[in-house]
């Protein structure tokens, strides 16, 4: 047989491009039955949070807890211009008055839905990190707090940790929030408050927003502390985890108020939390619906709810009995009850307070949902007398920390207090009327001089008390 040599030739091409086809449909089946489908490493979300730099330096003078005057500063009612500047404007008369720590209420954008009022409440915080421009900037704040620093006082910001307003950028994290079975979200329970919805502290991601945004001011603004609004219903291992965060930055000494009553706040780390029974006590008495004996046992109560070195705010009005029950010279019966009150709020253990206006005898409700600028121009005298007072307690050992006698009497509140060789007697007539006040025995025939006026002060066996009089006496 013949080969054709063409056919020869193209033998092996057909058998190699034959194998090659195999082997290729061999791998290709191999590969889709033996290799699963590869899923892409997702590398888990990082934190890219950020303290932000610190700013100013350290304040090295605030107060301790025993040497507190604080003064409360309603921004909208503090000045013409309802804003930081006007705060900036009065600082020499707030230190004149011997304050040596200023409370700010919240300095925050204030929510708009379902708002109490066309500016709304300064308690609905639409952001937390950010300054109402109705108040003015940062840069004013940073001001505020510098010029506090420069005469010597401290300054703290009111913080609310309970709930935000509707609109607030928290609430796309409906976590972050109490709700309903629905979903919906709802205002703080056994409250009606319908600017304001409640916040969930089961949820550790919202925590975590709420202790940076505590420690963005205070190293953006420099600021020394906080009042913490409506502490109760806060967890206390929350309160202890903020502000040992706090407690952390180096080179802060702090000031820590609650607004609550809890003898745990102290353990968590405040220094401070609410007299409300000493309050609503002297309320009583000079509404003659509570023996003035009563507010000793209501001091004793509150002591009794003090860890080591916590102490009681003792006040005689602040920014809500204001619009609840009116001022001082309402709630006291004029000018002179509202100079004896604050008497006691000052001497009697606790660390007293001023809220703005009081000061002048102010007699108006004075809101804070609003621009309701206050009058400073009434009552100078009642202003020179609260310098007195305070002054006097700034210098007294024994009026801050000394140990307590008390002489009850149906009429006037008696009481002494020693520290060292400082032995101090105050004597308030708690009564609208003329008291021939009977000198207890252990003070009959005993020399003093009036705290408030230098004067030589002899007692006997009687002393005549004007209505709402008071003598504070330091022993010779």
């Amino acid at each position: 047989m013949k080969i054709n040599t063409n056919t020869k030739l193209k033998m092996p091409n057909i058998i190699l491009a034959a194998m090659l086809a195999g082997s290729l449909m061999a791998c290709s089946k191999s590969s889709k039955d033996s290799v699963a489908p590869v899923t892409p490493v997702v590398p888990p979300p990082t934190d890219t949070y950020k303290d932000p730099a610190a700013y100013g330096t350290p304040f090295t003078g605030v107060a301790d807890p025993k040497a507190i005057v604080m003064y409360e500063v309603n921004i909208r009612a503090f000045s013409q211009g309802a804003n930081l500047q006007g705060v900036i404007a009065r600082m020499d008369s707030i230190k004149a008055l011997g304050v040596n720590t200023i409370w700010l209420m919240p300095v925050y954008p204030v929510g708009v839905v379902n708002a109490v009022a066309p500016q709304g409440s300064p308690y609905a915080v639409k952001d937390y990190n950010a300054v109402n421009p109705a108040f003015g900037t940062i840069d004013d704040l940073r001001s505020v707090v510098s010029e506090a620093h420069k005469r010597n006082m401290s300054v703290i910001l009111d913080w609310v940790a309970d709930h935000t307003s509707p609109d607030n950028a928290w609430t796309a994290n409906k976590s972050w929030y109490q709700q309903n079975s629905s979903g919906a979200l709802i205002p703080p329970p056994g409250t009606n408050y319908a600017d304001v919805v409640a916040l969930n502290y089961n949820s550790t991601a919202m925590r975590t927003a709420m202790i940076r945004a505590m420690k963005y001011w205070v190293l953006t603004a420099n600021v020394d502390g906080y009042r913490c609004d409506y502490a109760d219903p806060i967890p206390a291992d929350f309160w202890k985890q903020t502000l040992d965060t706090l407690k952390k930055i180096p080179n802060r000494k702090y000031i820590f108020l609650a607004e609550g009553s809890k003898a745990e706040q102290f353990t968590a780390g405040f220094q401070l939390n609410y007299g409300f029974d000493f309050y609503n006590t002297l309320k009583g008495i000079f509404a003659g619906t509570q023996a003035p004996s009563s507010i000793f046992t209501t001091n004793t109560n509150e002591n009794n709810t003090l860890a080591a070195g916590g102490m009681k705010l003792h006040y005689t009005t602040n920014h809500d009995v204001t619009l609840s029950d009116g001022a001082t010279v309402t709630i006291y019966n004029g000018k002179q009850g509202a100079l004896a009150a604050f008497v006691l709020a000052a001497y009697l253990n606790g660390v007293p307070m001023i809220y703005d206006g009081q000061e002048v005898g102010s007699a108006k409700k004075t809101t804070y949902f609003g621009p309701d600028p206050i009058d400073w121009t009434t009552n100078p005298d009642m202003t020179a007398e609260y310098k007195k007072i305070i002054a006097f307690r700034s210098g007294s050992e024994a009026v801050k920390t000394g140990a307590l006698t008390v002489y009850n009497n149906t009429d006037v509140i008696a009481f002494e207090k020693k520290s060292g060789t400082d032995d101090v007697l105050v004597l308030v007539n708690a009564r609208n009327s003329v008291v021939n006040y009977a000198i207890p025995t252990a003070l009959q025939n005993t020399n003093w001089t009036n705290g408030l006026t230098n004067a030589d002060v002899s007692l006997s066996s009687q002393y005549t008390f004007q209505p709402y009089t008071y003598l504070v006496l330091r022993k010779k």
